[in-house]
């Protein structure tokens, strides 16, 4: 047996994990590109309840767990009803993901995410009416919670497109002691309509509301222009990487290394949850590094653990010595044998359950099968 800390899990869209597998390219679901795929996202998010919510996020949380992840920070934004409409209790859907990790022993960050722009009829159910509502029903939310050790609530902006410019100090400062993630620049197009009609970069953008703060996370990252990075660098801000994502979407590879030498900090995720893996993840951040410039070794172990581990934990608004307490153990696999650095090797198969999560792997599929399909009988 090996020994290894707890995994983070730092960027996670619960709901996606019903994707998986059935938004491919070609496929009667899927789309060529990042926009096509959106499309089907944006219809499971149509169609989804409190209910379900909480069905799929308990499988998928359990999923999470067996693979070692021992906190979770969920990026979540179906706030409302299917037409805009709140439900009774406005944070029913927050109270849904809380229940569903605290149902498998998961620590979780749930960063409740401002999403004010209604471009397109699905988005009246992540939208508040402006930033000083959000700023109310989240700060309500925090409060219900305040002093558990298992849940945090954060803040999180969803993208310079969904939160007006006017109004990213008033989400910003909303929860100023918490955990606050953004995200910025993962596609060109995003890049190209902030130029256009700000005049700035999205990561300049957001610099000139006050967004980049030690607390802060740049969530992918990917098209950052050199004045970009020394921004992030600057704020000793994190930057959470997402390399299966970015590859499935081919959304691109970030510069970590770059962001990494100007003084930003390393942390990672499983966005759409097409892979639930965190030693996959951190792999990949090495492993494209090199696709880009043809060289080995600018992420090793160590720095790729700490990302993993500590400063994930961190960067959720856990202490990182949790990560200690969490510790995962690692079976003696045909993959581990005459492995003496784990990290390169060690996949989400090779973890031990852990003793108290309170399905086993055979149930956690079950519930999983039960959940996807029907979300996907509703669209």
């Amino acid at each position: 047996m090996t020994t290894f800390p707890g995994l983070a899990n730092c960027h996670s869209h619960v709901f996606h994990r019903a994707l998986r597998g059935r938004a491919q390219p070609g496929g009667e679901r899927g789309g060529d590109t990042f926009w096509g795929w959106r499309d089907r996202m944006y219809a499971l998010a149509a169609v989804l309840d409190p209910d379900l919510l909480h069905d799929l996020a308990v499988a998928t949380y359990a999923e999470m767990r067996l693979a070692g992840i021992g906190v979770v920070g969920e990026f979540h934004y179906l706030h409302h009803g299917p037409d805009g409409t709140p439900y009774d209790d406005p944070n029913a859907t927050g109270e849904a993901l809380i229940a569903a990790a605290r149902e498998v022993g998961l620590r979780i960050c749930l960063l409740d995410t401002a999403y004010l722009e209604v471009t397109e009829h699905v988005h009246r159910r992540f939208a508040d009416t402006d930033g000083e509502a959000w700023a109310g029903r989240v700060n309500d939310l925090a409060a219900r919670h305040a002093g558990a050790d298992d849940v945090v609530v954060g803040a999180a902006i969803h993208s310079v497109r969904a939160v007006p410019a006017d109004q990213l100090a008033t989400v910003a400062g909303a929860l100023p002691d918490a955990p606050l993630h953004v995200h910025v620049s993962e596609q060109p197009a995003e890049n190209e309509w902030c130029l256009a009609t700000s005049g700035l970069t999205p990561v300049a953008l957001l610099a000139e509301a006050g967004v980049w703060t030690p607390r802060t996370t740049a969530v992918h990252a990917t098209h950052l222009t050199d004045a970009d990075v020394i921004l992030l660098g600057d704020a000793t801000a994190y930057a959470c990487f997402c390399p299966t994502t970015e590859a499935e979407l081919a959304d691109g590879v970030g510069p970590s290394v770059r962001l990494r030498e100007a003084g930003a900090r390393l942390t990672l995720g499983s966005d759409s949850n097409t892979v639930i893996d965190v030693f996959a993840e951190a792999r990949a951040v090495e492993m494209h590094e090199r696709l880009v410039t043809g060289r080995r070794g600018a992420w090793g172990a160590a720095k790729l653990t700490e990302a993993a581990t500590r400063t994930g934990y961190a960067s959720l608004g856990f202490t990182p010595d949790l990560a200690e307490t969490d510790t995962v153990t690692l079976r003696d696999s045909v993959r581990l044998a005459g492995v003496d650095e784990p990290l390169w090797a060690a996949t989400a198969s090779d973890v031990e359950p852990p003793s108290d999560l309170p399905y086993d792997a055979a149930e956690v599929t079950a519930m999983l099968r039960r959940a996807v399909d029907a979300l996907w009988e509703r669209v």
